[in-house]
């Protein structure tokens, strides 16, 4: 006697309807979640950004009334520009951390403890008129 096997008559039962509009309403909303704080931090750093391009501002702005200042005023001033650069850098390493289009507003800045803000001006003035006017660079794909 050989014996069959008896094939199963159970179906795999799939999910019901209801289940799997569930499901699929809380991958999207989990993607739309994801999605939108991607856009929060692009946005923070955004911001944070600006206010290291203000800090940045400032500095110059006492930079170069260092150069037409007394000795005296023009080291004060100079100072307080270095300590706005100080500044500068704290803002725009979280901002760096947040959004890599930052990355090399941060790294001049931190150029700012070795190098004379003179050796600066120029970059710092075209970063941070990049920042001010929004403008994002194209992504190295």
């Amino acid at each position: 006697m050989t014996a069959r096997r008896r094939r199963s008559t159970t179906r795999r039962r799939l999910p019901s309807p209801t289940r799997l509009g569930r499901t699929l309403l809380a991958l999207g909303a989990a993607a739309g979640l994801a999605g939108a704080l991607s856009g929060c931090a692009q946005s923070d750093a955004a911001a944070l950004a600006r206010q290291t391009c203000d800090h940045v501002d400032r500095s110059l702005a006492l930079y170069h009334s260092s150069m037409v200042a007394a000795p005296r005023v023009a080291a004060q001033q100079q100072a307080q520009a270095q300590a706005e650069l100080d500044d500068a850098l704290q803002t725009a390493a979280t901002a760096a951390g947040e959004a890599g289009q930052y990355q090399a507003l941060a790294a001049t800045l931190a150029e700012s403890a070795h190098v004379p803000e003179s050796l600066l001006v120029h970059a710092l003035t075209e970063q941070c008129q990049s920042v001010q006017a929004g403008d994002e660079p194209v992504p190295d794909d």
